[in-house]
C-alpha cells in the first residue's frame, strides 16, 4: 500500500473512534462506518483540484436565456411524429434523451463536491477540505464571469410551447445540500466572511424570487412533490440567510397545505400513486418532506411530530413506504414506466425518520443500500446524499 494512502487509512480511522465517541455522548447511533468515512475522505480528496463548472460552461441554442442562465427541458416532452417541426407532444413518465442537461449535471456535481468536501472538513477538521468549497461557491454565486444569475426563468422549457414554467424549479433542488454545507462552514468559520456574504446575497436575491415571481407562486402552489419541492428549496435557502418571515411562511405551508393535501389516511401520497411512476415518485415526495421536516424544525417546533386534526403525519407516511422499500416486490402498484430496478437507493426519508421516531429498523435498512449512486436519473431524484453534512455541525476534534 502507497505511503500516502496508508497515513490517510490511519488518520481516518482515528476521527472514526472520535466520532463514535462524539455520538456516544450525545447518545446517537453512529450511523456512518469507518469504510464509508475512510471513502469520504479519500474522495474528497481526489476533488481537490477539481476546477469549478458552472452554467457558463455550456449553451443550448434553444434556451432563450443569456450564458449566466440556468436552462432545462421538460423531461416528458417530445417530438411529435406527426409532425416533427412542431410542438414538443408529452410523454408522462419517459424522459427524452435529447434534452438538453448540462446545466443539472454541473449543478448536481457542484451539489456533489461541496457536500463530499464539506463532509471531509467535518471528518478532520482541515481547512483545505473548506478551501476547496469556497472556489466553486466564488465560480457559482460570486464571479461575474462564471456565476449563475439567481432565477429560475428558463427552466423546463419545451420546444413550440414555452420558454420556461415554475414546474422547472424543481431543478434547484440540488442547491440545498450546498445552503447545508455553506451554514456548517460559517459556523466554524472556515471561509471568508466575505465569501459567505456573497453567497448568502445571492441565495437571499433567489428567495425573493421565488417568493414573487409568478413561477415561483406556481410552484408554490402545486399540489404534489412540486410543492413540497418548493417548500424545502426555499425553506433551506432562507434558513441560510436568516429570513425568520419566509421560514415561517414554510412551516405554515408545511402543516396547513403540504400535509393535508398530499396525503390520504393511509399515509400514502395518491397524486404520486396516479403518476407513471409511483414507485419512484412516492419515495421522493417523502424523502423531500423529512427533509424539509429536518430544515424547518427548531427548539420550539418539531415538524416531525407534527399531526394534523386528522391524523395525518410524517410518522405515518414512512410506516406506509418503509414495507416497500425493504421489500419491492410487494408494493401494490404498477411498476414504474422507467428506471423501476434503479431503485431504491439510500433514502434519506428513512435515515430522517429512523432518527425523529427512534425506530433501529428503519436506520439498519438504510445502511444497505446504495449510497452513491451513479445512475443520472436517481441523482436527479435523490437531493439529498451526503448525511454527515446533517448529522454533524462541527468537525471531529
Amino acid at each position: 500500500m502507497p505511503k500516502r494512502n496508508y497515513l490517510i487509512r490511519i488518520f481516518v480511522a482515528g476521527a472514526f473512534f472520535l466520532a463514535i465517541a462524539a455520538c456516544q455522548k450525545e447518545k446517537q447511533v453512529p450511523l456512518i462506518s469507518e469504510e464509508e468515512q475512510q471513502y469520504i475522505v479519500e474522495k474528497a480528496t481526489s476533488f481537490l483540484d477539481s476546477l469549478p463548472v458552472t452554467v457558463t460552461a455550456a449553451v443550448c441554442e434553444r434556451s432563450e436565456g443569456g450564458a449566466h442562465d440556468f436552462y432545462s427541458e421538460g423531461d416528458y416532452w417530445w417530438p411529435d411524429p406527426e409532425n416533427p417541426d412542431g410542438p414538443y407532444i408529452r410523454r408522462d413518465g419517459e424522459s427524452n434523451p435529447g434534452n438538453f442537461t448540462a446545466h443539472r449535471e454541473a449543478m448536481i456535481r457542484f451539489s456533489q463536491i461541496v457536500g463530499m468536501e464539506t463532509s471531509a472538513y467535518l471528518l478532520t477538521g482541515d481547512k483545505k477540505f473548506a478551501m476547496a468549497v469556497g472556489k466553486h461557491l466564488e465560480a457559482w454565486f460570486v464571479n461575474p464571469g462564471t456565476r449563475m444569475n439567481p432565477s429560475l426563468l428558463y427552466v423546463q422549457a419545451i420546444k413550440g410551447r414555452v420558454t420556461g414554467r415554475g414546474i422547472g424549479i424543481i431543478d434547484a433542488i440540488h442547491l440545498v445540500e450546498v445552503a447545508r454545507s455553506v451554514e456548517i462552514l460559517d459556523k466554524n468559520k472556515a471561509l471568508p466572511e466575505t465569501l459567505i456574504a456573497d453567497v448568502k446575497n445571492w441565495f437571499a436575491e433567489l428567495v425573493t424570487w421565488l417568493t414573487t415571481h409568478q413561477y415561483g407562486i406556481d410552484e408554490m402552489n402545486a399540489k404534489n412533490n412540486h410543492g413540497t419541492c418548493w417548500v424545502m428549496q426555499v425553506g433551506a435557502f432562507a434558513r441560510l440567510t436568516g429570513n425568520a418571515e419566509v421560514l415561517e411562511l414554510c412551516r405554515n405551508r408545511f402543516k396547513q397545505v403540504l400535509l393535508p393535501g398530499q396525503m390520504a389516511v393511509d399515509g400514502s401520497f395518491p397524486q404520486e400513486i396516479a403518476r407513471t411512476k409511483p414507485y419512484g415518485y412516492s419515495i421522493f415526495n417523502l424523502d423531500v418532506f423529512t427533509t424539509t421536516a429536518e430544515i424547518l424544525s427548531n427548539d420550539t417546533e418539531n415538524l416531525f411530530t407534527f399531526t394534523t386534526p386528522e391524523g395525518l403525519s410524517l410518522e405515518k407516511a414512512a410506516d406506509f413506504l418503509f414495507p416497500f422499500i425493504k421489500d419491492k416486490s410487494t408494493w401494490p402498484y404498477s411498476p414504474d414506466v422507467m428506471y423501476w430496478d434503479e431503485w431504491p437507493a439510500r433514502q434519506p426519508f428513512l435515515l430522517f425518520a429512523g432518527r425523529a421516531y427512534n425506530k433501529p429498523e428503519y436506520l439498519e435498512l438504510w445502511k444497505t443500500l446504495e449510497g452513491y449512486p451513479t445512475n443520472g436519473e436517481v441523482l436527479r431524484n435523490l437531493p439529498i446524499r451526503n448525511p454527515l453534512i446533517w448529522l454533524m455541525e462541527k468537525p471531529v476534534k
